[in-house]
C-alpha cells in the first residue's frame, strides 16, 4: 500500500484525493484507491511520525466516512457496472482503514462505520450482499456479477480479520473469518495453471502485476494464519516468476485472452 502514496506524492500536501481515469477523459473518485492510498499514508506514517501522512490519512478515513451509505455500502463501480456496484474487496479495505482510525483515534464512529461495512459484506448475494454462500463454503466477492477473484478475496478477509481483531474475536465474526478462510483453502489449488498464477476462477490468467500481488499476498496469509499451504504456494509462484519459459507462457496466454476481450 506505501507504493500507492510513494507514486502519488503531489497529494500529500493538497486536498486532493486520489482519482480514476476514465475512458471519456473525466475523472471520478474510485473508493478502493482512496482505501488503499489512506492504508498506505498510515504505514508510512507509523514508520517516519510525518505529520504529512498523518493529515492525509485521516482525509482519506473522512471520506470513507462520508461516502458510507446508511446500508453500510460504498458504490465502487459506478464507472463500470452500474447496476452492481458494490464488491467485498472496497467493504473489507474500507474497514481496514476505519478500524485502524479507531485504534488512531478511540472514535467510536470509526468503528461503528466498519461494523456497518462488515455486517454488508457478509450478507448473501442473494439479499443484495457481497458473500456467496453454496453449502459450507462462503466466499468475498469483489464483483458480484463475476466469479472469485483471488487477490479481491483476500484483501476482503484481511478487513474481516482486522475486524475480529478489533472486536476480540467476537463469535458472530470469527465464525465468517474461520469459514472464509477454509473456502480460500480449499479453493487455492484452482488458482494455479502449472506455470503460473490465476486472477479468477473465469479462467483468467493473472498479469505480471497481479501474480507478483499473489505472491505478497501468499506470503501474508502464511504469517497471519500459519497455514502450510500459502507459504508453499508463495515459494511456487516465486519460481515460476523466475523461470524465463513460465514467463514466456503466462506472457502468451494473458496476450491472447487481451486480444480476445
Amino acid at each position: 500500500m506505501m507504493e500507492k502514496v510513494t507514486k502519488m506524492p503531489e497529494l500529500l500536501d493538497n486536498t486532493e484525493l486520489p482519482k480514476l481515469n476514465l475512458e471519456n477523459g473525466k475523472f471520478t473518485y474510485f473508493p478502493v484507491a482512496i482505501f488503499q492510498y489512506g492504508l498506505g499514508c498510515y504505514d508510512l506514517f507509523l514508520l517516519t511520525k510525518e505529520k504529512r501522512y498523518e493529515r492525509k490519512f485521516l482525509q482519506c478515513v473522512e471520506w470513507t466516512l462520508e461516502h458510507q451509505d446508511d446500508k453500510g455500502r460504498w458504490n465502487n463501480f459506478s464507472h463500470y457496472c452500474p447496476k452492481t456496484p458494490y464488491g467485498a474487496m472496497a467493504q473489507g479495505e474500507a474497514t481496514s482503514l476505519l478500524v485502524r482510525a479507531f485504534v488512531y483515534t478511540g472514535k467510536k464512529d470509526y468503528m461503528d462505520a466498519a461494523k456497518k461495512a462488515i455486517d454488508f459484506m457478509l450478507l448473501p448475494l442473494e439479499e443484495g450482499g457481497t458473500t456467496k454462500y453454496e453449502g459450507e463454503d462462503s466466499f468475498l466477492m469483489e464483483y458480484t456479477f463475476k466469479n472469485v477473484v483471488m487477490n479481491g478475496f483476500i484483501f476482503s478477509w484481511w478487513g474481516l480479520y482486522d475486524y475480529v481483531l478489533a472486536t476480540y474475536k467476537e463469535e458472530k465474526y470469527k465464525r465468517a473469518l474461520d469459514n472464509t478462510l477454509r473456502t480460500l483453502v480449499k479453493i487455492l489449488p484452482k488458482f494455479k495453471c502449472g506455470y503460473w498464477s490465476m486472477y479468477s476462477l473465469d479462467g483468467l490468467i493473472a498479469s505480471p502485476f497481479y501474480h507478483n500481488l499473489h505472491i505478497a499476498q501468499m506470503q501474508a496469509m502464511y504469517q497471519l494464519t500459519g497455514e502450510r499451504i500459502f507459504d508453499d504456494y508463495a515459494t511456487l509462484w516465486t519460481r515460476q516468476q523466475k523461470n524465463p519459459l513460465c514467463k514466456g507462457l503466462a506472457f502468451v496466454k494473458k496476450s491472447i485472452q487481451k486480444i480476445k476481450e
